[in-house]
């Protein structure tokens, strides 16, 4: 925090709209939040966070190349304690589903009223996750009708192998317990995050974290 406010960082390939989200902030919640810097690139947000000690990073998930998504598991990687609130111009559920499993705090269309931004900033703040109610019944009913399953097609091993993972062995280090080969130490890992639909261990290990598996 800076002068008993929060920071917050904007990346958004939107100059003018981070312009127009900064103006907001300072004047409906200047005593609360300063904007400490904005980045049109997701390239640059992790130096960003990092040079800012941001606690808030309001994320576009639209930002070609590199894309929100990845901007934001970046983000989370670097800075765990940083929250990240995710935009978007669209309800895609696919979408804020993704950005909630990278690890985005909340999520919320560009389309909702400026007015309603800063309750929800002061939510993420506060550690407690922000989704618009229309949208978590939706990703709820979806997750209803598809079901998760991630745990149904996993074996004694594979758990094991997931929380070995999730506690940051390297794969030498996974391999002895294992008592398998580095190379094949390897493969399985390669296997077990196709079966948990990760795209790499830093998404594995916040997945094992949610399900319980590094619970004492």
């Amino acid at each position: 925090m800076r002068d008993g406010r929060y920071a917050v960082v904007i990346v958004d390939d939107h100059a003018l709209f981070a312009q127009g989200l900064a103006l907001l902030l300072e004047s409906r919640a200047g005593d609360t939040f300063t904007v400490a810097g904005s980045t049109t690139a997701g390239e640059e947000a992790v130096a960003l966070v990092g040079r800012e000690a941001a606690d808030i990073a309001i994320v576009d998930l639209a930002l070609p190349p590199l894309g929100g998504v990845e901007t934001i598991r970046r983000i989370v990687a670097a800075y765990p304690a940083t929250k990240v609130l995710a935009l978007s111009g669209t309800d895609d559920l696919g979408l804020a589903a993704a950005a909630l499993r990278a690890g985005a705090s909340g999520f919320l269309g560009k389309s909702a009223d400026p007015d309603v931004l800063v309750a929800p900033l002061l939510t993420i703040a506060a550690g407690v996750r922000v989704v618009r109610g229309d949208l978590l019944d939706a990703l709820l009913a979806a997750g209803d009708r598809t079901g998760d399953g991630r745990l149904e097609r996993l074996d004694e091993r594979d758990l094991q192998l997931w929380t070995l993972l999730a506690r940051g062995l390297d794969t030498s280090e996974i391999a002895r317990p294992m008592l398998v080969s580095e190379r094949t130490a390897k493969r399985m890992i390669a296997s077990l995050l196709h079966k948990l639909g990760a795209a790499n261990r830093i998404e594995a290990a916040a997945l094992a974290g949610r399900y319980g598996l590094l619970d004492e």
